[in-house]
C-alpha cells in the first residue's frame, strides 16, 4: 500500500499561508440575476443610502420598505430583509454562502425637502424596474446634490404667508393677518439664526412659542394706543396662528401611518419626537403667560367681536396655506398646485362636516379622510407622493388656537379644565393623521396598479399584529 503524498499538500498550505493569502470566495451567484459578492455589496450599499435618504425627507417606514424591497428585487437580490427604525436603516440578502450579507445606514439628518423627496421616489421605482447600482448610486448623488427649486428667503416668506392665512382662517381681519405676518417673520429670522448656531429643535420650539406670546402680550398693552381704523387686533389669534406655523412640521401624519402599518419602533420615536416639541411649545407659551401674569398684565381669551368670514374666503385661505407650506417645503411646481387645490377641498369638507352636526375632532378626520384620499388617490399620476400632498393639505386643520386655549386655562390655574381642552387638542391631531392615513388605504382602487411588493409588505405588517 503505497504511503500517503502528505508532502505536496502540507508544503502547499504552509506556502499558502506565509503569503497571506485566504480562502477563495465562493463565485457561486448571490441572486436571481446573477450578481456576484462583491456586486451584490455594492446593491446593498445603493439600497440603505436610497433608504436613509428618503427616511431623511420624511417618507413613512411602510413605504421606504416597499421601495427599497422593489428595487432589491429589480436588482436581482434574493430574499431580502429590510428592517427600519428612527434612526437606522438595516438591509440584509442571502449570500452564496450560509451567512447573509448585510448594510446598515444611519439617519443622521433630517430636512424638510419635498422636491427632494418626489426625486427620490422616482429613482426608487425606476430601480424597482432594474437599475444597476452604479446607476442608482449615480441617480442618488444627482438628486441629494441638486439645488432647491426655491432659495431661502422665498421659503421664509412663504412660512410668512401660512401665518397670514391661518389668521385668516381663524376669523382675523387684514390687521390681524398683517400683525401674524409680521410676528412669524421675525420668528424666521430667529429660528434660522438658532438653527445656524447649532439649538436643538425643543429649544427652537420654546423660543419661537415664547416669541409669539411675547407679541401678544404687547399687542394688549398697546391696544388702547393703537388707531382705530386698524380695528381690533385679537392677541389669541397672532399666537394661535403663529403656533400652526411651529406645528406643521410635526410628523403627526408619519407616526400615524408607521403605527398603522405596523412599524411600531419608528412610530414610537416619530411620536416621542412629536410630543418633545409640542412639550417645547408648551413651555414657551406657559413661561410668557406666567411672566405676563405676575407683572399685572392677563392675556383674555375672550374675542367675540372676531367675525367668521365666508366659506369661499375661508376656502381660499386653505388653500393658500397648503400652498405656502408646500413651498416652504421646497415642494416643486405641480406639488404645491396639487396641495392648493386638495387642501381647499379638505377644508370644504370640514365647514360641511360642522354644518350638519359634527364636533371639530369628526369633521377635521372626515375633512383629513378625504385629504388622504385625494392625495395618494391622484397625486402618483404626476409622479408625487402622497405623502407630500397630504401634509400640506392639513396644515390649514392643525389645532393652534386650541393647544394655546389649553395651555392658557392651565396657566390661569383651570388645570383639570386645560388638560381637558388639550386632550381635545390632541385628539383633533390624531384624528387628523388617522383620517389621512385611512384615506391613503382608500384610495387604492383609484390606481392603475398598486405595486406587489407593496401589498406584500403591509399584509406581513398586518400579520404581526395578530
Amino acid at each position: 500500500m503505497p504511503a500517503p503524498r502528505w508532502g505536496p499538500r502540507l508544503r502547499s498550505r504552509l506556502g499558502h499561508l506565509l503569503a497571506g493569502g485566504a480562502p477563495a470566495a465562493p463565485r457561486e451567484p448571490v441572486g436571481d440575476g446573477g450578481l456576484t459578492q462583491a456586486q451584490a455589496l455594492e446593491v446593498l450599499d445603493a439600497l440603505v443610502r436610497m433608504a436613509e435618504a428618503l427616511l431623511s425627507c420624511g417618507a413613512p417606514a411602510a413605504d421606504v420598505t416597499a421601495l427599497t424591497l422593489r428595487a432589491a428585487t429589480g436588482s436581482g437580490l434574493r430574499q431580502t430583509q429590510v428592517d427600519i427604525t428612527f434612526t437606522a436603516v438595516i438591509v440584509s440578502t442571502a449570500g452564496a454562502g450560509p451567512a447573509p450579507l448585510t448594510a446598515v445606514r444611519v439617519v443622521q439628518v433630517r430636512a424638510t425637502d419635498y422636491s427632494r423627496l418626489s426625486a427620490l421616489y422616482e429613482v426608487a421605482h425606476d430601480a424597482g424596474e432594474g437599475l444597476s447600482a452604479d446607476e442608482v448610486g449615480a441617480r442618488l448623488r444627482r438628486v441629494l446634490s441638486q439645488r432647491r427649486p426655491y432659495r431661502r428667503w422665498i421659503s421664509g416668506t412663504a412660512a410668512v404667508g401660512l401665518a397670514a392665512s391661518v389668521a385668516v382662517l381663524l376669523g382675523g381681519t387684514w390687521a390681524v393677518a398683517v400683525a401674524a405676518a409680521l410676528t412669524t417673520a421675525v420668528l424666521q429670522l430667529i429660528l434660522v439664526a438658532a438653527n445656524a448656531r447649532g439649538l436643538p429643535a425643543f429649544f427652537q420650539q420654546v423660543v419661537g412659542a415664547a416669541f409669539a406670546t411675547t407679541v401678544a402680550l404687547a399687542l394688549l398693552v398697546c391696544q388702547p394706543y393703537l388707531p382705530d381704523w386698524l380695528g381690533p387686533l385679537p392677541p389669541a389669534l397672532v399666537v394661535g396662528s403663529g403656533i400652526v406655523v411651529l406645528l406643521a412640521g410635526l410628523s403627526l401624519v408619519g407616526s400615524a401611518e408607521d403605527a398603522i402599518s405596523g412599524f411600531y419602533v419608528t412610530a414610537g420615536a416619530r411620536a416621542f419626537e412629536t410630543m418633545l416639541l409640542t412639550t417645547g411649545l408648551v413651555l414657551g407659551i406657559a413661561g410668557v403667560l406666567d411672566l405676563g401674569q405676575r407683572a399685572g398684565i392677563s392675556l383674555s381669551l375672550v374675542f367675540g367681536e372676531v367675525r367668521g368670514h365666508p366659506v369661499w374666503v375661508e376656502v381660499l385661505a386653505a388653500a393658500a396655506a397648503a400652498m405656502t407650506w408646500a413651498v416652504s417645503g421646497y415642494a416643486d411646481v405641480r406639488a404645491v398646485v396639487m396641495a392648493g387645490v386638495v387642501g381647499a377641498l379638505g377644508w370644504a369638507t370640514f365647514v360641511a362636516g360642522t354644518t350638519v352636526g359634527l364636533g371639530p375632532v369628526a369633521a377635521s378626520g372626515l375633512a383629513a379622510l378625504v385629504v388622504g384620499f385625494l392625495a395618494e388617490g391622484t397625486a402618483w399620476r404626476w409622479n408625487i407622493p402622497g405623502v407630500v400632498v397630504s401634509i400640506c393639505g392639513i396644515v390649514a386643520l392643525l389645532p393652534g388656537l386650541a393647544i394655546y386655549r389649553a395651555i392658557f386655562t392651565v396657566v390661569g390655574g383651570g388645570v383639570s379644565s386645560g388638560l381637558a381642552q388639550f386632550v381635545g387638542a390632541l385628539g383633533t391631531a390624531l384624528a387628523l393623521a388617522a383620517g389621512v392615513t385611512l384615506g391613503e388605504f382608500c384610495s387604492t382602487p383609484l390606481r392603475q396598479e398598486f405595486d406587489r411588493v407593496e401589498k406584500r409588505v403591509r399584509r406581513r405588517a398586518l400579520s404581526r399584529q395578530f
